[in-house]
């Protein structure tokens, strides 16, 4: 017990006009801690024993030192809140990065598979065109012409729209 009631004395003797006496006068009034100490009112000091001067500085360094604890406290919250955002980040960035690649992999084999598709099909017309295109070569005519006889006609009048009046 006394080595508890040792590290309480210690911490309370860090704040600026709190010694040994000062330290046993707040113990007995049950303010054992600083942050006890920031929470109470100088009226509360003052019936433990404290003087007026006193309590102003005793209640000032309190408060400050119970705001620098929780300031580093939520630093270090902070900082781990940070280090789990990048990983989170990170592992985001990752699993963005393999859909990437998975997508870029289906759209290539899928236009190669377009583009094979493609030239089946090109390779069927040009065969049914050369196919076509050989049928029209037959020769008709008894003179080795090709195609059906052509019958020009050897004045205007013999062309079918100078008939029509």
């Amino acid at each position: 017990m006394a080595g508890k009631g040792n590290a309480t004395d210690d911490e309370l003797t860090n704040l600026p006009g709190v010694g040994a006496a000062t330290a046993k006068k707040l113990a007995a009034a049950k303010l054992d801690t600083v942050a006890k100490i920031a929470a109470s009112s100088a009226s509360d000091l003052k019936a433990a024993g404290l003087t007026a001067a006193t309590t102003t500085k005793v209640l000032a360094a309190a408060t400050a030192a119970t705001a620098a604890s929780a300031a580093k406290k939520g630093a270090s919250s902070a900082k781990k809140g940070a280090s789990k955002a990048k990983r989170a980040a990170t592992d985001s960035a990752s699993k963005a990065k393999s859909a990437a690649k998975s997508a870029a992999k289906a759209v290539k084999s899928t236009s190669k598979k377009a583009v094979e598709k493609g030239t089946s099909v090109a390779e069927k017309v040009v065969e049914s065109t050369k196919e076509a295109a050989t049928s029209l070569k037959t020769s008709n005519a008894e003179d080795g012409r090709k195609g059906d006889t052509i019958n020009v006609p050897k004045s205007v009048k013999d062309m079918p729209w100078f008939k029509k009046r």
